[in-house]
């Protein structure tokens, strides 16, 4: 039986991921890359992976925009609640994480502490238009969208998360490691029951700038 054309081969995506993994594990090492600051470089790394799945996934585009066709609207407000959710799970997690662990405060200020020096409003533009959006898009709408069709609904979301965890590792922060995989459960889960990257994508860019901007923890 022929694979189906609407997916990347398995062998794809996991070169997808491959590349993925290098470019985020060199990020989250070293923060910075010749002129880029962490926020360029972060963008970069989006940008040229949504590049990539979209050459690769001739469907992939309209795939996203048939999500947002069918209920958009609808879908975007339920992930500006889940992201309201998330945020009260963090603001949680963060006030019991602090009185229990030694290291959690330390390592929750190095994490804004990746602001430092760069303009807010290019945060906000970064976060807004290509950060959040294009996490989801290449996360959940290309490798776990594929990997659910290839390997099961289930395991994809497990593979997927666990790359997207693991990937944070590198930075040698326990508290950011956490969140990614507290984040990236929250998110798979969300696309593995209602499969629409529109939802999930409003979601973390929605928490991105709450966290980020307009409510640090």
């Amino acid at each position: 039986m022929s694979r189906p054309a609407f997916y990347p081969r398995t062998s794809t995506s996991y070169a997808l991921a491959g590349c993925a993994a290098v470019l985020f594990v060199a990020l989250f090492r070293y923060r910075g890359l010749g002129p880029l600051d962490f926020w360029w470089w972060i963008g970069l790394n989006i940008a040229l992976l949504c590049g990539s799945a979209a050459a690769l996934d001739r469907k992939l585009l309209a795939t996203v925009k048939e999500d947002a066709r069918n209920g958009g609207v609808r879908k975007a407000a339920l992930g500006l609640g889940a992201a309201a959710l998330l945020y009260g799970l963090f603001f949680l997690g963060r006030f019991v994480s602090v009185r229990l662990l030694p290291f959690a405060a330390g390592d929750i200020q190095a994490v804004y502490a990746l602001k430092a020096g760069a303009s807010p409003l290019r945060i906000v533009l970064l976060l807004a238009f290509l950060i959040g959006p294009g996490e989801e898009f290449f996360w959940r709408g290309t490798l776990q969208r594929t990997w659910s069709a290839r390997l099961g609904r289930v395991p994809g979301f497990l593979l997927a998360t666990l790359l997207y965890t693991l990937v944070h590792v590198a930075s040698g922060n326990a508290m950011l490691v956490t969140a990614a995989a507290v984040g990236g459960v929250f998110w798979g889960f969300l696309y593995l029951r209602t499969n629409s990257v529109l939802l999930t994508a409003v979601s973390h860019t929605a928490w991105d700038l709450l966290v980020f901007i307009l409510l640090p923890l």
